[in-house]
């Protein structure tokens, strides 16, 4: 995994014309992977006893292994990936020299897909809520202090599914503690919000679009790519000063590229597909090749069908909240994108490297390409294998258990860290309905777009 990151970072980020004004690739990346931004979550102590609290038999198995083993143990269980330069720490948190381990945005913004890390990739594994859970319970045990995390997520939910977070209602809650000038104001806690697991993007798509979020209602620039620093360490000064940080984090960000389909393509088949495409797809997500064209259209939210919670859950007010402060430049960016702070739909995303970011949808509902094809036969509870990717349905391998079956074994009492690793559509915020212009298409024209997609 290790070797293919790097590959792909030296391929990736020197590319003429893809940089930010002032920023640096190179360095953007070195700062998300070795520089805290946080209070620190837990320390190294903690890490290293996770496994006492674990189930059987996967605890009697870490009891017989090695520090280094039980660490690789932890990684898979919580989600997480090698760094780069010392694979016994993770990437997606900071590990400094006294041992404290610190989340960065690479938590829920860099994966692995097939196994193979790809820069930029969302964090499909991540299990926040039981690693947090798990952690907390370590240090009851040690007799340590809770931290910002530990405490957090006793009043917000961090993700009912692995893979996918509550992201949009943390941002909330934390601009409610500020003014527009991101000075501290002290309020009560908010306990109306309509908390919703998310799943986050390929960051590759950042330098096509305009805006950021499902809805688009935010304009892109490196202050909106901060505003998840907001605990109460880090006062107004601490933006200023990281502010030129988060321009060499863009410019990475606008450096990537998406990975090619790693196996053979039947051309014949895709390119039956292309002109499909474009007839029944293009409009919305655009067109791809030589003369890319990307519209980042929004689709009402009552055409499009997807779920709706996501688009419900944020009022006006709050969206124009974080355009006039400091995160929008007091309302400067918001008049590039005109009236989008008060979305009609979604964005359609831009599709390429599409095959490599599954789960789809923006609640991380659908797991292949596939089933968005085929809406008819969407699972309606599923489980993602580790590792595993679907080379005919394009996405994640899956497990399919019964909806009885999994009725049953929730309501015996199946543990929780068991029950977010399965997808269940039937609860809010998280139906796999809609899109469901496919339908329009036969089965062999449907078998043509899936095969076209693999080129993007």
């Amino acid at each position: 995994m290790r070797n293919s990151f790097v590959l792909f970072l030296a391929i990736s980020v020197f590319i003429p014309g893809s940089v930010a004004v002032g920023g640096n690739p190179e360095k953007g990346l070195q700062l998300l992977l070795d520089k805290a931004y946080l209070p620190a979550d837990l320390d190294q102590e903690v890490f290293d006893a996770l496994w006492t609290v674990w189930p059987e038999p996967l605890k009697s198995k870490a009891e017989q292994a090695s520090t280094a083993e039980r660490r690789e143990m932890a990684m898979n269980r919580y989600g997480l990936l090698p760094h780069p330069s010392d694979p016994s720490r993770s990437m997606q948190y900071v590990v400094g020299s006294s041992g404290n381990w610190t989340m960065s945005c690479l938590a829920c913004h860099q994966g692995q897909v097939a196994g193979t890390i790809v820069p930029g990739i969302p964090n499909t594994n991540y299990a926040l809520e039981t690693f947090t859970e798990e952690v907390r319970l370590v240090k009851i045990a040690q007799g340590k202090s809770f931290g910002h995390m530990d405490i957090g997520s006793l009043l917000l939910p961090l993700g009912t599914t692995s893979g996918t977070t509550n992201a949009v209602m943390f941002g909330v809650a934390l601009m409610h503690h500020r003014d527009a000038a991101l000075n501290i104001v002290s309020r009560s806690p908010r306990f109306d919000l309509t908390h919703h697991d998310m799943d986050a993007p390929p960051w590759w798509h950042y330098r096509k679009r305009k805006t950021l979020y499902a809805d688009g209602f935010a304009p892109q620039g490196s202050r909106m790519l901060m505003q998840f620093l907001l605990v109460r360490e880090n006062g107004p000064e601490k933006f200023l000063e990281w502010e030129s940080d988060f321009e060499h984090v863009e410019a990475w960000l606008e450096s990537l590229r998406p990975p090619e389909w790693p196996t053979e393509i039947d051309t014949r088949l895709a390119g039956k597909g292309e002109p499909i495409f474009r007839e029944h797809c293009g409009h919305c997500h655009g067109e791809y090749g030589e003369n890319e064209v990307y519209p980042e259209t929004v689709v009402p939210i009552d055409e499009i069908g997807t779920d709706r919670v996501r688009f419900d859950a944020l009022t006006n007010k709050e969206r124009s909240a974080l355009n006039e402060s400091w995160f929008g430049h007091f309302g400067r960016d918001a008049k590039s994108i005109g009236n989008r702070q008060r979305p009609l739909g979604y964005v359609a995303p831009p599709l390429d490297g599409v095959w490599a970011s599954a789960p789809y949808f923006h609640n991380g509902s659908v797991p292949t390409l596939w089933h968005v094809l085929h809406p008819e036969s969407r699972p309606p509870v599923w489980r993602r294998t580790p590792v595993g990717y679907d080379t005919q349905k394009v996405g994640l391998e899956i497990e399919e258990p019964s909806v009885s079956w999994f009725a049953e074994a929730v309501s015996g009492g199946l543990p929780s860290a068991q029950r977010r690793q399965y997808f269940d559509t039937s609860k809010p915020g998280k139906s796999a309905e809609g899109h469901t212009y496919p339908n329009a298409l036969t089965h062999l024209e449907r078998a043509a777009v899936l095969e076209y997609l693999k080129t993007l």
